[in-house]
């Protein structure tokens, strides 16, 4: 088969599904493919990255430039993966690993970095200078993209919204739910799905997903309601601190959350009331690649060749 040109290889690290995609020079899609993660076991990840890379290669007929999204981001000091809602990632030379298995170089970033890439490239904040997105499913993420490039920053946290505490909390909300990096509060507790979930469960005693909710909710449901409302007061809050302190013109969202389209009508009506301006003009859009931004934004981690 004949060398295609500018074709590049992404690859969305999910908790639980990895996905590969082939893009052109274009922004189509040659193929996609996608597995099952293997819970808990990082070196059968590894061979499950690995085996759909190989695939890929035989089915272009070369072997394309390869980026990767990852839950987490490498460590500048060790070079071992730190901070992945995926624990078995952690503390493991993933990066390392995978080059070495592949026999060439790679290029990895975080996943929200990836998302916000794709968007800020050839999607909803195409052109635009600032640009902050969020993952939000079964972990909470973001990622900033400034005049075109991710910004990862010293220690390679830039974005991480997740795990600052929940702004202007209530008393009802302190000191907030136990999170996986050891703190509680975190704005993660209360913005992933999971957490939705959670927050239903304490008042209602049914625990149901957040589409359930929303479909509830639209019945008339005043219980799911009622957590929609507070969901969508802490996600204005917690925004409101982002802007606050990054000032973008459009924050993005994507993962399963983003979904709830009432989010980007009633958040905004929200934030004013906390952030530090007597006017807001960032706007808050879904992500106009949806699942396909991480591996999108994943393959662009390399330049057209």
């Amino acid at each position: 088969m004949p060398h295609e040109p500018g074709v590049r290889l992404g690859i969305d690290l999910g908790g639980t599904k990895i996905e590969i995609a082939a893009l052109r020079a274009d922004g189509s899609e040659s193929f996609r493919q996608r597995v099952a993660t293997p819970q808990g076991d990082y070196r059968a990840t590894l061979e499950a990255i690995a085996a759909l890379i190989e695939s890929a290669d035989r089915r272009l007929g070369f072997a394309a430039s390869i980026g990767i999204g990852t839950p987490g981001a490498i460590s500048p000091t060790s070079g071992l993966l730190k901070n992945s809602n995926s624990v078995c990632l952690n503390g493991q030379p993933l990066f390392m690993d995978l080059e070495n298995r592949l026999g060439r170089p790679i290029r990895m970033a975080n996943d929200a970095d990836c998302l916000t890439l794709s968007e800020a490239t050839d999607g909803s904040a195409t052109g635009v200078d600032i640009v902050f997105g969020v993952i939000i499913g079964t972990g909470c993420g973001g990622g900033i993209v400034t005049f075109g490039r991710p910004l990862a920053g010293a220690n390679a946290i830039a974005g991480e919204w997740g795990h600052n505490p929940l702004p202007w909390p209530t008393d009802d909300e302190r000191p907030g739910r136990a999170c996986y990096c050891g703190k509680r509060g975190c704005v993660e507790t209360w913005l992933s799905g999971p957490g939705m979930t959670e927050d239903h469960k304490l008042r209602s005693g049914t625990t149901l997903s957040p589409a359930q909710i929303d479909l509830q909710a639209q019945s008339g449901d005043a219980l799911c309601e009622s957590t929609l409302q507070r969901y969508e007061d802490r996600m204005a809050r917690c925004l409101a601190g982002v802007i606050n302190l990054l000032d973008p013109q459009i924050i993005v969202l994507g993962g399963g959350l983003s979904n709830l389209t009432r989010l980007y009508r009633n958040v905004p009506r929200l934030w004013g009331r906390y952030v530090f301006s007597d006017r807001v003009d960032t706007r808050l859009v879904a992500a106009k690649h949806g699942d396909s931004s991480g591996v999108r934004g994943a393959a662009m981690l390399w330049p057209l060749a």
